[in-house]
């Protein structure tokens, strides 16, 4: 290879390795952009990684002034191609440490190789040749390597999302920030120049050749392991706020039930009471009272109206919460229709198929204030066949539902972050307690919604 062919070579080769790591932060970025355009603003990120990239080489800037500006320039462009800035911070951070510490891991392989090839006398192409050649090993080894590492971080935080709050971010983003200026520092000291003399740190230190490649490992692995950390510490929050949701569900349907139960008692009282206010209309008919007793009998009737149970479901606690339910729906201007029948036989716990209904119908009440007035309703239905149970909610939505990686739709509430998907979490929690499972989907802006239980053999 010619000088001239060289040279041809190094430029072509540092327009190559640009492409390259623009193409792998794209790709890294990939899945946590939105689908809808998500081509479109890939091509945004592709283009701002370039586009810095070959102005600090042609600029000459300081080591480290690339990755500042590009974290600088994809905060700035987050919103356009709607990633949240936390996390775009953090993407970059874990891209900038992987890639420094991949390149510190074969930099120590290419040293070794590069003292394996004997360097040639002459001719000059053949010195010429040698460099190419590892170059581009160096360059292919470091792809491979960088895009592994990478992939391997990508699966991870798609396993399960974290919402990042500066808490979460500093944590996540300790370990990459640490090994990203462990990195910029072992680079400035690879290679120096002292009274004109080329000084290598692998040769004055042998040792370093295991030791860096080690430590650029290591904080990998310790901003992988952060990850996944983080990720548990949601997971175990998701479960303690799940178990609260559930717990003061089961203290309402409760005390609910006692309210029932007063009402009971308050029935039972009344047929011995029912022949005092028949003797009291009586007298007042007699005596033409008709104003008084139009009085008499809408306080007798307003007293009897608030425990009224229109929907008799075979159950206290299923019936309390079909029974309010129908009521917030009737307020609400939702048609509510229940073809519900439950009769445990110790088959199933009653509160089990309390929780499974109150967050059912709960999330079916709400995608229905969404919906314009006349077209929202509720139906629910309960039917068992033979060892097996199949209760299921069909209501009518507004928009569209996004499913989740867990199966589950992904909220659109602001209020609290913590509590997204926590109501349907718990209706499938409570189905596998009967080998059991959730089913969701939608058709033509109906949701529907089915929990079918089995028995569970001792019960």
């Amino acid at each position: 290879m010619s000088e001239t062919g060289f040279r041809m070579f190094n430029q072509a080769f540092s327009i190559g390795a640009e492409l390259l790591y623009a193409g792998l932060l794209t790709a890294f970025f990939r899945p946590f952009i939105p689908q809808d355009g998500r081509l479109r603003r890939l091509l945004l990120v592709f283009s701002v990684d370039l586009l810095f990239e070959l102005v600090c080489n042609w600029a000459a800037l300081p080591q480290g002034s690339f990755g500042v500006i590009l974290t600088a320039m994809l905060l700035a462009v987050s919103g356009c191609i709607r990633l949240e800035r936390a996390l775009a911070f953090l993407l970059t951070l874990l891209y900038f440490n992987a890639r420094i510490s991949s390149g510190l891991m074969v930099e120590s392989l290419y040293f070794i190789l590069e003292r394996s090839l004997p360097l040639p006398a002459e001719p000059l192409e053949a010195v010429f040749f040698r460099a190419a050649v590892l170059v581009t090993l160096f360059l292919l080894s470091h792809a491979v390597l960088f895009a592994a590492m990478l992939y391997a971080l990508q699966r991870r935080l798609q396993k399960r999302q974290i919402h990042l709050r500066w808490r979460e971010l500093c944590c996540l983003g300790l370990v990459p920030a640490a090994g990203i200026l462990f990195g910029q520092v072992i680079s400035r000291l690879l290679i120096e120049f002292k009274d004109g003399v080329l000084l290598q740190l692998y040769d004055r230190h042998p040792a370093f050749l295991a030791v860096v490649p080690v430590l650029a490992l290591l904080f990998y692995a310790g901003a992988y392991l952060t990850i996944v950390f983080q990720q548990g510490m949601a997971e175990l929050r998701e479960e303690q706020a799940a178990h609260y949701v559930e717990y003061r569900q089961t203290q309402a349907i409760r005390a609910r039930i006692h309210e029932v139960e007063q009402f009971y008692s308050q029935v039972r009282g009344l047929k011995h009471e029912m022949r005092g206010h028949l003797t009291n209309i009586k007298g007042l008919v007699r005596s033409g009272e008709y104003a008084g007793l139009e009085e008499y009998i809408a306080k007798l009737d307003k007293s009897m109206s608030g425990f009224a149970l229109t929907l008799q479901t075979g159950n206290p606690v299923t019936d309390v919460i079909v029974n309010d339910a129908q009521r917030r729906s009737l307020d609400l201007g939702i048609r509510f229709q229940a073809d519900f029948r439950f009769q445990p036989l110790g088959a199933y716990d009653a509160f089990d198929v309390g929780i499974i209904l109150q967050n059912l119908l709960q999330n079916a009440v709400e995608a229905c204030e969404k919906v314009k007035e006349g077209e929202r309703f509720i139906v629910l239905a309960g039917k068992r066949t033979g060892r097996f149970f199949l209760i299921e909610v069909k209501n009518s939505f507004a928009g569209e539902v996004v499913l989740g990686q867990n199966g589950l739709p992904v909220s659109t509430k602001k209020e609290d972050v913590s509590m997204h998907g926590i109501g349907l979490s718990n209706v499938r929690r409570e189905a596998e307690k009967y080998m059991g499972e959730l089913e969701l989907k939608t058709e033509r802006q109906v949701f529907s919604a089915a929990v079918l239980l089995q028995e569970r053999s001792g019960l």
